[in-house]
């Protein structure tokens, strides 16, 4: 009986013991409802001094447009599907490399102490100032020269915030190319062979489809030396080569060597690494695989995901009609809107399975490029429409998927209770990895972000949501309790993650055109974790990635995909396969679904963010042009609105355009993190000048914390930028704007502190400004 239970909690695989995944899920549930009933009601009480008997702005101003008052519920899932973008999905997924328990330990004390005290604390002194923006507080506390200072480092973060929300979507739905090392060489399996494909070659170029189960021998000629060194491709792939140059064949390969290699793509504890040094000769025997080199300029064409861009191109028209419903065709009707909407979306998941192999395939099978310039049409129009025709109905759609898919996810996560095969602590890349390059400490707090603390909530918790606040009491349950439900959203993608075998998540998150960089260090890990294949006694489903291609349909090529979407689909569609296996359905059947549903739902996150992050720039931008040219801060004036939303679209296209998830990322992070210091430095003035210091130390300590670990990281990447970005030409540009960005960002954010601090000083000495708030 022992034993069993033990099964419930840990699985033991030599030396190493490895946690599962239910026992941890609901220890963060417990601490999360112990935060939520003893924390937020000390910071409801006593820090922010709710009052029920105070007239909120909803009821002072109502105008039954952006002032009126909303049911708490509805104002809670308006409020979390505003707040909750891509960043609790995708960081914690992205610092996996670090290994979980950092991440977890960050999500919980993070979102606890800091997060959700910075979103109640905005949105709590928001209600009590009309509901202002932070620009308006900042102004109304410190005086104009710092809110023109949030300003500007608002309008730039937003931008470089909706370039790290959409370098992800590119990342997981546009297709690719890959230039292959000089000389590589491909070893074919006995009795298969790459054939032409008619299709895709052109007048310039000729395109050949290798067969499952090859070895890639990358030569790479380093002064003239030839430096071979094999791994597998277990899934099948693309090559194109310049029109009339030739592939070689070199020679033949010996079967039982080539029988030991592919041994590699199902490793076991004899062979664990799934990589392997050759000698530039193979012996040759029999007739059995074959050897062949590819000429200079070889590419592998990496297939854009037709199924999933076709799943999220459907959603946009199934939102204006919601829109449409709702607002013309039949008033008020929500509940016949909300079930044709849910019907639609999930209904363009199953036909997207018949869009591969289709005529229609073209047309959604995006290259990057292609991919960056639809995301950019999206922003723009979704930003120009009226809000009641795209935004709102989408916000409202994406509401019900977001938290209906994370409950199942954590019932799934219950069922299935998964073996966490990522370390607790990744000692290999400790020091930076695939997914980031600087060390665990500060990077791993920038990595994770949104779901332990993030700037952006600030503008939605002084944005529209202080205008809806029916009475002040339920501040704490939509400011404290919507960032609890942020928090637990990164908890559970950071499970999903860590359920998956390790070289699995390494084979998506591993650039291909870095794979040579870390082939060392993979496979000390390989073999000093074993994989899922090396561990056979454990329950689980995944074994390589050819499987997982195989499973997820669609002809998807998931290697490289790095991002972290494609990761947290797959090991959402395991868990969500594993936890129905009582059922005895045929995995292969069902995955697929379950990975596309996962990856529309990640993008609903994204695309919510994209439209009402472009629109509040848009506002930001219109305002600042509006001191040049009177007309520009009418919103409804449609030049202005036209070239605002253009400037802003373009801005963050570009960074896409020119940047790459390992320089975007981090660069997002460090922006909304100092955007977070900006809001807690901003409440802490106003704690001070109502004569409540007493209470700063819970806006102060997260905020001391959040600057150090942010500045740090700032000047970590600076440095990393100026040596590798500046000095190469085709990195230069991209090294100037990220330069650039974070150094304004950085500057803006002291400037503000040192406002900040002198206010702080004069208060305590002289007495604060003012006891009560501004109304």
């Amino acid at each position: 009986m022992v034993p069993l239970l033990a099964n419930l909690f840990y699985e033991t695989a030599g030396d190493r013991t490895i946690l599962r995944a239910m026992p941890i899920m609901l220890g963060v549930l417990c601490v999360l409802a112990i935060a939520y009933r003893y924390y937020s009601a000390f910071l409801a009480a006593k820090v922010a001094a709710l009052d029920d008997s105070r007239p909120t702005p909803a009821h002072r101003f109502y105008d039954g447009q952006n002032y009126h008052p909303t049911n708490k519920w509805v104002l809670f899932g308006h409020h979390f599907a505003a707040i909750s973008g891509a960043g609790p999905l995708i960081g914690p997924v992205l610092a996996i490399q670090y290994g979980y328990m950092p991440g977890l330990l960050w999500l919980l004390v993070g979102v606890c102490l800091a997060g959700a005290v910075q979103d109640m604390l905005v949105l709590a002194a928001s209600v009590r100032r009309g509901g202002k923006s932070l620009a308006e507080i900042a102004r109304a506390e410190l005086g104009r020269p710092a809110a023109i200072v949030v300003s500007a480092a608002i309008l730039f973060i937003v931008i470089v915030a909706l370039a790290g929300l959409g370098i992800v979507v590119v990342r997981a739905l546009g297709g690719t190319e890959v230039p292959f090392p000089k000389a590589t060489r491909i070893v074919v399996p006995a009795g298969e062979s790459f054939t032409k494909d008619e299709n895709k070659s052109d007048a310039r170029s000729e395109v050949y489809r290798f067969p499952e189960g090859c070895l890639l021998r990358d030569g790479k000629t380093d002064e003239g030396k030839e430096d071979f060194a094999t791994y597998a491709q277990p899934e099948s792939f693309l090559v194109q080569v310049p029109k009339g140059a030739e592939i070689k064949d070199a020679g033949q390969v010996n079967p039982v060597l080539f029988l030991s290699l592919s041994g590699l793509m199902q490793a076991g504890p004899a062979n664990p690494t799934g990589i392997l040094a050759l000698p530039a000769q193979v012996p040759l025997g029999q007739a059995a695989s074959r050897e062949v080199e590819l000429p200079a300029k070889s590419i592998e064409i990496v297939p854009g995901s037709s199924w999933g861009m076709f799943t999220i191109a459907c959603t946009v028209p199934i939102a204006l009609f919601v829109g449409l419903y709702l607002y013309k065709i039949r008033k008020g009707r929500v509940v016949e809107a909300s079930l044709l909407g849910a019907t639609g979306v999930l209904a363009a998941v199953v036909i997207g399975n018949y869009i591969p192999g289709s005529p229609l395939e073209p047309y959604f099978s995006l290259s990057q490029g292609a991919t960056i310039w639809a995301l950019c049409a999206y922003g723009f129009v979704a930003s120009v429409l009226p809000v009641w025709l795209l935004l709102c109905p989408r916000d409202y759609l994406s509401s019900f998927l977001k938290i209906g898919t994370i409950g199942l996810l954590i019932v799934g996560v219950l069922l299935a209770n998964p073996p966490l095969f990522c370390p607790t602590l990744n000692r290999t890349f400790i020091d930076g990895g695939p997914t980031f390059r600087g060390s665990i400490f500060p990077f791993v707090f920038i990595c994770i972000m949104c779901g332990s603390i993030s700037g952006f909530h600030a503008l939605v918790s002084s944005g529209t949501t202080p205008k809806m606040v029916n009475k002040e009491s339920e501040v704490r349950m939509i400011g404290y309790g919507a960032m609890l439900m942020e928090g637990l959203v990164g908890v559970v993608a950071l499970i999903a993650a860590a359920s998956l075998d390790v070289k699995l998540y390494y084979d998506i998150n591993v650039d291909r055109t870095k794979v040579r960089d870390f082939r060392e260090k993979l496979s000390v890990l390989y073999e000093t974790l074993g994989t899922a294949e090396s561990l056979p006694h454990l329950r689980v489903r995944q074994h390589n990635l050819a499987e997982v291609n195989r499973m997820v349909g669609g002809g998807e090529s998931l290697r490289g995909r790095t991002g972290g979407a494609v990761t947290l689909a797959v090991g959402m569609a395991l868990i969500f396969d594993d936890a129905l296996a009582w059922t005895g359905i045929n995995p292969d059947s069902i995955v697929k679904y379950w990975y596309h549903f996962a990856i529309m739902f990640e993008a609903l996150f994204i695309l919510t963010t994209i439209d009402t992050g472009t629109r509040i720039a848009r506002f930001l931008l219109q305002e600042a042009l509006g001191r040049i040219y009177a007309p520009f801060e009418r919103t409804d004036w449609l030049p202005g609105a036209l070239l605002s939303t253009a400037l802003v679209t373009a801005g963050w296209g570009g960074l896409v355009a020119t940047g790459s998830i390992s320089t975007i990322w981090p660069m997002f992070g460090i922006a909304n993190q100092l955007l977070a210091v900006i809001a807690l430095s901003l409440i802490t003035t106003v704690l001070i000048n109502q004569g409540r210091a007493r209470y700063a130390w819970v806006t102060l300590l997260p905020m001391a914390f959040v600057t150090t670990t942010t500045m740090t990281a700032g000047y970590q990447l600076v440095s990393i930028w100026s040596v590798e970005l500046l000095p190469h030409k085709d990195t230069a540009i991209t090294g100037v704007l990220n330069i650039g960005f974070a150094l304004f960002i950085i500057i803006s954010v002291l400037t503000l502190l040192l406002i900040a601090a002198s206010n702080w000083l004069a208060a305590l000495r002289f007495g604060p400004a003012r006891k009560e708030p501004v109304t």
